[in-house]
């Protein structure tokens, strides 16, 4: 797009979102001749997706553009180079194509004289290890996650909202499905799906797979369900309570919000060792992807809730409302990410509350998971140099950065570390409120209002800033410029305090990293000697300014031995627990590459652990964490 028109375009969205009005995307009716696209998934236990298209086309020159910037991925994270068996007819003759050379993304093509449309072929071919979102992997041989902007072609010169799409999917025999589209017509093997705009097509992924599982919420009011697709049978045995728990977490998000944005709801759930584990937001569903056993351990169940949580919230946060940066009329604009600490930020802030809401997690899990965070923030050395606000501006370039020195460099940060700067903003506001009012009166105003079903709001920040202050008064802007501009030493702690509690070390375990360590398989000795090993003993970061980095280990590196022993989980364990005792360094043998190097730790501190513990304010962290909803009573006679 021009500069000229590209600014044009910024006044536009600004002028919207600062009106309160909505140029809601997500509820016009497309318009034009549909494009029929039909997703081929029998072959998807061997990594391929087969799809066919038929494109209404005059004869003459055309483009056609593969979604290259994926909403909720905040990147050019389109797959094309996955981009396979690509054909073009007409009439039943084959069509010369060519990439436009300065952008990937683009195919022209001449459409032959007397024909009313193309037909596309192609495939997906799904990765089976390496990229991130859904670049990454999506089947294995038991289950298959269809994101339609894998598959997709579409022509220039209209927005997106306004292109209508016909989809159907193929299934293998056998295989269940679900997804946020609305089923117009099924049949063994094949599911038609009634018509729908672009954008809601690459907003509404398929689930689909041969061991399949549909949990309904009960009493959610409109339809919820959790529905499962598991690499195996057993996989998809869920704990008793499961589904009442989902349902709270719903009535909770409810009664903070005051308004559902959605017909229905469904978490789409991949349950496999063999695909990328994330998740992905969209309005009336979400793609959540985590280990085969995930219903099985608690510790995984307790990942599981952080992530349905975080994708539920993300309903509100960015879907319904969005940031104008990441508003576009096609998928080939870049982003403006830089208000990705509200986007992701505030949502990682309520993935923090709800669960313990909801009775997901105990007072005391949440209390650790917040530990966690704040003491991997308050090592995190990167912010020295580099401010918070470019983690967000820079989330192009950091999402799937390798770990390695990645609290030099920082990467997507603005996700937890904004978790510290909205509970100082939630603690202000009761502060100047003298308790009466809340970020939950600000989540209501500021996400709530009319339920018109999946509509798109944009925001700036001068809007979230006016509605803080319509809350309670403060300089809110002030903070926030403060908080997302500043480096230095420390990670911003104060809305911690603010709330009551502060972060401590000790010898004792913190219940959320011991989680990580079993689900990783991995061992963090972040806070004592300064590293991080992975199964394979690798280690796989190095804090700086830690005993690690100042004896010149580097993250790489595969540890052998430590004081001339064989390594083991345990003898590292034994080691820094026994350090306060000792005179002497501890010694480790690192290879890298063919090289072999012993290393000496000067370190006596013991095992430390990050937990949060009392301070002489109010605790305003537990009324944060408090259900906002009572609970049924009994019928009478039970």
């Amino acid at each position: 797009m021009p500069p000229i028109r590209c600014a044009l375009r910024s006044l536009a969205l600004l002028a919207l979102a600062l009106a309160g009005t909505s140029p809601a995307l997500m509820a016009q009716a497309p318009g034009g001749p549909p494009i029929h696209i039909e997703a081929d998934l029998r072959d998807a236990p061997r990594n391929l997706v087969h799809a066919r298209l038929v494109i209404p086309a005059a004869p003459g020159p055309l483009t056609l553009y593969y979604p290259k910037w994926i909403p909720g991925e905040h990147s050019p994270s389109g797959p094309v180079r996955d981009l396979a068996g690509l054909h073009f007819r007409a009439g039943g003759q084959e069509i010369p194509w060519h990439r436009d050379p300065l952008d990937m993304f683009a195919l022209e093509l001449d459409v032959p004289a007397g024909a009313a449309a193309i037909e596309v072929q192609l495939d997906n071919l799904s990765p089976v290890a390496g990229g991130n979102f859904s670049a990454g992997p999506s089947t294995s041989v038991a289950l298959a996650m269809l994101s339609w902007n894998t598959i997709v072609l579409y022509p220039g010169g209209r927005p997106a909202e306004q292109i209508t799409f016909e989809p159907s999917v193929v299934l293998p025999a056998g295989w269940g499905h679900a997804s946020g589209l609305q089923i117009a017509a099924e049949e063994p093997g094949k599911v038609r799906y009634a018509p729908v705009s672009l954008v809601r097509l690459i907003d509404s992924p398929v689930l689909a797979g041969a061991n399949f599982r549909r949990v309904e919420l009960p009493g959610a009011g409109r339809a919820h369900a959790i529905d499962v697709a598991a690499d195996s049978p057993g996989a998809l045995v869920t704990p008793p309570g499961f589904a009442e728990a989902y349902a709270r977490l719903v009535a909770e998000a409810k009664a903070l919000f005051g308004a559902q944005h959605y017909a229905h709801y469904d978490w789409l759930l991949s349950l496999s060792d063999h695909v990328e584990h994330f998740g992905l937001e969209h309005h009336e569903s979400s793609d959540d992807r985590m280990d085969e056993r995930t219903l099985l351990e608690e510790a995984r169940r307790n990942n599981l809730a952080s992530l349905l949580a975080h994708e539920y919230v993300h309903s509100w946060n960015g879907k319904f409302r969005r940031p104008a940066g990441l508003v576009r009329d096609d998928y080939q604009q870049p982003y403006d990410t830089g208000l990705l600490w509200v986007y992701e930020g505030l949502t990682q802030y309520l993935t923090q509350l709800l669960p313990v809401r909801a009775g997901l997690w105990s007072l005391d899990y949440g209390r650790e998971r917040l530990a966690l965070i704040a003491a991997n923030l308050e090592y995190q050395a990167g912010r020295r140099w580099r401010p918070l606000a470019d983690t967000a501006t820079a989330a192009q370039i950091l999402y799937g950065v390798r770990s390695y020195w990645r609290s030099w460099r920082r990467g997507t940060d603005f996700y937890d570390e904004s978790v510290l700067i909205w509970m100082e903003v939630d603690a202000g506001l009761r502060r100047a409120s003298k308790g009466s009012r809340s970020l939950d009166d600000f989540c209501h105003a500021f996400h709530g209002g009319a339920e018109n079903g999946p509509e798109l709001k944009p925001y700036t920040f001068d809007e979230v800033v006016a509605t803080l202050g319509s809350v309670a008064p403060g300089d809110w802007r002030g903070l926030l410029d403060q908080r997302l501009q500043a480096t230095g030493e420390h990670a911003p702690l104060s809305g911690l305090e603010a709330a009551g509690w502060k972060l401590v070390f000790d010898d004792k375990p913190n219940a959320a990293l011991t989680d990580r360590e079993k689900i990783d398989d991995s061992v963090d000795v972040s806070y004592s000697l300064g590293f991080n090993v992975d199964k394979t003993g690798m280690i796989t970061d190095v804090r700086v300014g830690s005993p690690a980095d100042q004896a010149g280990v580097a993250p790489g590196a595969k540890l052998l031995a430590i004081d001339g022993l064989a390594y083991s989980d345990d003898r590292l364990a034994e080691a820094v627990a026994a350090s306060p005792q000792r005179q002497a360094p501890i010694e480790l043998l690192l290879q890298s590459g063919e090289a072999f190097r012993s290393f000496r730790l000067d370190y006596h501190g013991g095992a430390r652990y990050p937990h949060l513990v009392r301070n002489d304010q109010p605790d305003l962290l537990t009324v944060m964490q408090a259900p906002r909803v009572r609970p049924a009573r009994p019928a009478k006679g039970h």
